[in-house]
């Protein structure tokens, strides 16, 4: 087949483009940014610099548009948030299958309010999650968590990678509020347009799915801890298949009840007793994509979903290999965590960067000009450098 991939900049669609490509498919990136991984992958047979889509949306999509009438695409597959874009130009891509579910659907999930109380709504166990839309609504918020003594999350309502999260202090080994009264300032631009969430601080261990799902039905699905990431409450960057039926069937009864289809994950915190919480919804690739190998059908469900669905069969990492994303776990060892540095270097050398292949070598250099050219707009436009990787593509309910 001949396969589309949008979102080049991120691990996990060159982890995808040379599944595909070990399976025999021909792949082809479209992307906004100036460098990306795929752009120098052996994987790739050609990549095409796109329009920014979250500041040229029609653009963007005619461009798609036109890629796949003359590259003759099969299936075209988003990977990052630029699929906000493309479920709004589904009507233009009708030559391929585009594995996107409906924007509708989609903003549901990316919303973190939303997806709780949609969690709610089939009857699933969801964590205390509240609306705050505007610096009153916050600031009651905020007084009676301090008053209560009681233990907050605060995001924003559409963020990624953990960005902006406003994390309970540790006292003692214990989680508590952020201070006394009034201690918390507004947000800057908090609104109904902006919003942000409250929810409860759960104590738990970390779990993270992906699946693919079609039609409701699970058909491939991994899950992986939490182990290293950037910061305390960043992205994970260290990834290990765990066999975990409780998630397992937690997405399964989501994923029944919603009727979704596409690329899906979750991000939970099970509690000593057993209970799985879910926190976010990331309606898109994450990184368990990292924990296939090529004999493991991740690509089969991606591309030959109907069939999946219709035997019954989940396709799971089976081959136990561990990855990571080597320059951040690296960054890791100043902060190695409860289990300590001998711990952390244990897993470094257990694990395999997802990046480096010595088949395809160049991706591993790129990486180093994204993050210098993500340096240098951050600076430029005053923003995080997490917020410079994807200020072009992120879709904050626009």
């Amino acid at each position: 087949m001949n396969v589309l991939i949008t979102g080049g900049r991120a691990p996990v669609a060159l982890e995808l483009s040379r599944l595909l490509q070990a399976a025999g498919h021909r792949v082809y990136a479209a992307e906004s940014a100036e460098y990306h991984l795929c752009r120098v992958s052996s994987a790739v047979e050609r990549s095409f610099r796109a329009p920014p889509p979250r500041h040229d949306p029609e653009a963007y999509i005619d461009l798609l548009a036109r890629l796949v009438e003359e590259l003759h695409i099969d299936v075209l597959i988003p990977q990052c948030e630029e699929i906000f874009y493309i479920s709004a130009g589904l009507a233009r891509l009708r030559g391929c299958r585009v594995l996107s579910a409906e924007r509708e659907t989609l903003a549901r999930l990316h919303h973190k309010g939303e997806f709780i109380a949609w969690a709610r709504e089939l009857g699933l166990t969801v964590p205390e999650t509240r609306l705050l839309s505007s610096p009153e609504e916050w600031r009651i918020q905020t007084d009676e968590a301090a008053h209560k003594r009681e233990a907050w999350v605060y995001k924003p309502a559409y963020s990624r990678f953990a960005s902006k999260v406003i994390l309970p202090r540790t006292v003692n080994g214990r989680q508590e509020g952020i201070g006394g009264p009034r201690s918390l300032a507004a947000p800057r631009g908090i609104s109904s347009a902006a919003p942000w969430v409250a929810q409860q601080y759960i104590t738990g261990e970390a779990i993270c799915t992906y699946s693919v799902v079609h039609q409701g039905e699970v058909i491939a699905h991994a899950a992986y801890g939490s182990r290293y990431r950037t910061g305390r409450s960043g992205a994970s960057v260290y990834f290990e298949h765990l066999e975990h039926p409780a998630a397992l069937d937690w997405v399964q009864r989501f994923s029944r009840a919603s009727g979704f289809s596409g690329q899906i994950g979750f991000d939970f915190i099970q509690v000593q007793e057993g209970t799985l919480y879910p926190i976010e919804c990331n309606p898109r690739a994450t990184s368990g994509i990292h924990l296939f190998a090529a004999e493991d059908g991740l690509v089969q469900a991606l591309l030959n979903p109907e069939q999946r669905a219709l035997a019954g069969t989940v396709s799971m990492p089976r081959s136990g290999k561990k990855s990571m994303l080597a320059l951040p776990m690296l960054a890791c060892a100043l902060r190695p965590g409860p289990a300590g540095l001998a711990e952390w270097g244990r897993a470094l050398r257990q694990a395999e960067d997802v990046i480096f292949r010595k088949s395809d070598p160049r991706p591993f250099r790129e990486q180093l000009r994204i993050i210098y050219h993500a340096c240098r707009l951050a600076r430029r436009n005053k923003i995080s450098v997490t917020e410079a990787l994807t200020e072009d593509i992120e879709w904050n309910g626009e």
